[in-house]
């Protein structure tokens, strides 16, 4: 049988809104961190909230483990202490308190630079 080779570079999912709305917050979790841990970086169009996102953190932290997942980086635009619209929502002209988040193992994505209208990032392949 033949190898399928993988293809040379970076998966992205970009989970809307809608598929999220109907999850638990353990659901989404589940669903980030297991993307994740196949090495692609998660973009959520909506963000978690400050509960699930400490979940996700508290979750992320049982299941380190050296030779296997080295955890996750993440960064939300804008930052949950601002209250300007998200990203998908000021290009679409709606006004919404939504937020972007983008989550990626922390062996392979570096933030080089976030401010309230940008999140610059380094993407490393494997």
């Amino acid at each position: 049988m033949a190898e399928v080779k993988q293809p040379d570079g970076v998966q992205i999912d970009l989970i809307s809104g809608e598929r999220m709305e109907g999850l638990a917050s353990m659901e989404k979790i589940r669903m980030i961190l297991d993307g994740v841990r196949e090495g692609n970086i998660v973009i959520l169009e909506e963000g978690l909230s400050p509960e699930e996102e400490s979940r996700l953190i508290e979750v992320t932290m049982t299941e380190i483990s050296p030779d296997e997942f080295n955890g996750i980086e993440i960064e939300t635009y804008p930052s949950s202490d601002s209250g300007k619209s998200g990203l998908f929502d000021r290009l679409m002209g709606n006004d919404s308190d939504k937020k972007l988040t983008v989550i990626g193992p922390a062996n392979r994505i570096e933030t080089l630079h976030k401010d309230e209208t940008l999140i610059q990032t380094l993407v490393s392949r494997r």
